[in-house]
């Protein structure tokens, strides 16, 4: 994170950046994997997507999988947004959240 500042303060500021460069934090998620957080998501798709036909990614859809089977959905966001709780719907689930500034 401490770069992706740095990189934003030479480039004159988030606004700037966000079209060239994004952070996603992965809450929850531990070191290289696995933690109370969803781990599962496709960051290649996303960058190719970006970098391939101009369609940068607002968010990511990641997963959290126990046993064999998705038990928790959350949208992985652009820093400084975060996955936001709409205040109804299952927690649990991605359609229940927003990106937004905290």
């Amino acid at each position: 994170m401490q770069y992706y500042k740095r990189v934003s303060e030479r480039i004159g500021g988030p606004d700037k950046i966000h079209g060239s460069y994004r952070l996603f934090m992965v809450p929850g998620m531990g070191h290289c994997g696995g933690g109370e957080g969803p781990s599962s998501f496709d960051m290649v798709s996303a960058l190719e997507q970006w970098v391939e036909h101009g369609r940068a990614p607002d968010q990511i859809p990641a997963s959290r999988v126990r046993d064999g089977k998705v038990d928790r959905t959350r949208p992985l966001c652009p820093y400084p947004q975060v996955a936001t709780y709409k205040g109804t719907g299952n927690t649990d689930d991605a359609a229940s959240f927003v990106c937004k500034q905290p």
